[in-house]
């Protein structure tokens, strides 16, 4: 890893201990261009293991867990200079307070990352970020004017198309107005270590394979079956239906 533009082979998150101090018993590999869904109760130890790899742990934090990039442990100097680089990430409470319209604020972030074509790519961006929004918005709309949910596309198309941090944390975006297997495909498509927590069955399954945690440890670790995917085509499909029934419903479409 050099350079502004962050590579990341693998990263492991080592074991270590439930809420009552028991020792968990599994590490955890990741590796770029997969999808790993966390699930579990409120309070089961999800967002803690979303910490340990935003923070790249080294037995500092209550799980005493250690984070291994490319199977190693960066020394104190290299881990603080990769804290904010390596990893972005998406929460459903994130908000605009920037008075700037979409456009600008996404070219400025393409320039300050050196593409080749600002303009071209904040269109991108902009377009991506609108597939996933269930209300587009325009080019030249204010980043205080977006919704929740517009917000949160804007935020995954751009970590997705310009953000060279190789690992994207997601907590719980299922209610925030988002495409969501638009979302996933995007993800995929960006080749980043990408890492959800959620309650949402669709997110789950589209997922790769799921972390189940218990008391703050990951307990299962268990991969998407083929039964499984063929749950999820029937649950995208009845989202689907539900969506265009949305729709209908805000325009004041009648209902067949």
């Amino acid at each position: 890893m050099s350079g502004d533009f962050l590579t990341l082979q693998s990263l492991t998150v080592t074991a270590g201990c439930d809420k009552d101090g028991r020792n968990e018993t599994m590490d955890v590999a990741f590796a770029p261009g997969e999808i790993t869904a966390l699930l579990g109760p409120t309070g089961s130890g999800k967002s803690r293991f979303l910490y340990d790899i935003e923070s790249l742990a080294d037995r500092d934090t209550p799980s005493r867990r250690t984070v291994l990039l490319d199977g190693e442990k960066p020394d104190p100097d290299r881990r603080f200079e990769l804290q904010g680089r390596l990893v972005a990430q998406l929460t459903q409470n994130m908000n605009f307070v920037l008075d700037m319209g979409v456009r600008d604020f996404i070219r400025t972030h393409a320039e300050s990352r050196e593409a080749e074509d600002p303009e071209a790519t904040a269109d991108e961006v902009i377009n991506a970020a609108n597939a996933l929004a269930g209300e587009p918005f325009d080019l030249d709309t204010q980043l205080t004017q977006l919704s929740g949910g517009q917000s949160r596309a804007l935020m995954i198309a751009d970590a997705a198309l310009l953000s060279w941090s190789p690992i994207l944390l997601i907590d719980e975006i299922e209610n925030a107005g988002v495409d969501k297997s638009r979302a996933m495909d995007l993800l995929l498509k960006s080749d980043k270590i990408v890492v959800i927590a959620t309650h949402d069955p669709v997110l789950a399954l589209s997922a790769d394979r799921r972390l189940v945690f218990e008391n703050g440890a990951v307990g299962k670790i268990l991969p998407r079956s083929g039964a499984e995917e063929r749950i999820l085509a029937r649950l995208e499909d009845a989202e689907a239906e539900f969506s265009r029934i949305r729709s209908h419903l805000r325009r004041g479409l009648p209902l067949e």
